[in-house]
């Protein structure tokens, strides 16, 4: 009796339709969201202008959580990733404003240019974050916050003289491109990322780092590999972080990328919880309008509101000394809201 044969080789079975279409369902969902949201808030500029900031705080913030709380690194130079991803959109952008797509809209055919100026700023900042992240990434704790804060002034100082990009008055005339629409698929972006990266293999290794590297490197974990792609992919967004800030405020200069820019954001991610990318896009929401809401309270009280920037950063300070005394652990810790709305869905067909 012969035995049924059988092929040496053969072809993965395709995959169905609807997993094949899964990964990409929630930008399906998002995108004609956001499309309404930018048709509805048209007539509401000062809004829209908030809302600018907080997406570009909640992209920075997200960003830098994969390295300093998803990996366990201690990085203070995210403001010099944000200024090489500003600075170069930016020139990218001016250069091609005289040019239009042939056949295309001219509306469309700017932001066909703006994306991709946003796409080239974030790889020169990736490319930076290699450059950087290579040679640095093998120290850890305060010596790579030294590095990485060194990395950042020289970018500022570098900026501050270079006439190409403007000196110590900065870079003006770029043109307005940045919509509420582009920064929230930015920050869609940035959050799914996160999560999908935090629930796969490599985000088990990125979390195996940050609990004890010895021991991962023990287990076979290629330690620095992953911390050097995990600082590539934060540097990144914070490249394009930069060039949605440069496209809207139209005018950048090396001041706005300062040390004291990059305490804020590990501001948020530390306030939020180290490793929880939602106490990131809370922390980052909140201290993003706490100014705003300062500003309302001192009109309200007849105080000078005008002097709301020099209440800003010690209020920052004191409300992280408070909540590193009540909660070390940050707002979150390491949880997320979506693993507690799945834990109440799970008890909720128990019950059922």
């Amino acid at each position: 009796m012969n035995s049924p044969s059988v092929p040496l080789s053969s072809a993965p079975a395709p995959l169905p339709l609807k997993a094949a279409l899964a990964p990409w369902l929630p930008f399906a969902v998002v995108l004609p969201v956001l499309a309404l949201i930018q048709v509805a808030t048209g007539g509401a500029p000062f809004l829209v202008y908030l809302s600018l900031m907080v997406g570009v705080n909640v992209l920075l913030a997200v960003s830098l959580n994969i390295v300093n709380g998803m990996t366990g690194q201690f990085s203070l130079g995210h403001a010099g990733f944000m200024a090489v991803g500003a600075y170069a959109a930016a020139l990218l952008t001016m250069a091609l404003d005289p040019w239009k797509l042939i056949g295309v809209a001219e509306p469309l055919s700017d932001q066909i240019f703006f994306v991709l100026a946003l796409l080239v700023g974030g790889s020169a900042a990736g490319l930076c974050g290699l450059l950087v992240g290579l040679p640095s990434l093998r120290l850890r704790g305060d010596y790579l916050a030294v590095v990485t804060l060194g990395f950042g002034e020289i970018i500022r100082v570098f900026a501050q003289n270079t006439d190409r990009l403007g000196g110590a008055l900065g870079l003006t005339g770029i043109p307005h491109r940045t919509s509420l629409a582009m920064v929230g698929f930015w920050v869609f972006v940035v959050i799914l990322l996160a999560k999908r990266l935090a629930d796969s293999p490599h985000g088990r290794s990125l979390v195996a780092i940050r609990e004890d590297e010895i021991a991962a490197s023990a287990m076979g974990v290629n330690t620095t590999a992953y911390k050097v792609r995990a600082f590539v992919i934060s540097s990144f967004f914070a490249g394009v972080a930069g060039g949605l800030f440069a496209h809207f405020q139209s005018v950048i200069n090396p001041a706005s990328f300062g040390w004291v820019r990059s305490m804020e954001i590990v501001v948020m991610v530390v306030a939020g919880g180290l490793g929880s990318t939602s106490g990131s896009v809370v922390a980052a929401v909140f201290l993003t309008l706490l100014p705003e809401g300062l500003r309302t309270l001192f009109n309200a009280l007849h105080l000078d509101a005008g002097r709301i920037d020099q209440v800003r950063m010690p209020l920052y300070g004191l409300l992280l000394v408070v909540l590193m005394l009540m909660r070390p652990q940050g707002l979150f810790g390491t949880h997320e809201i979506w693993d507690g709305l799945k834990r109440r869905r799970a008890a909720k067909r128990e019950v059922a």
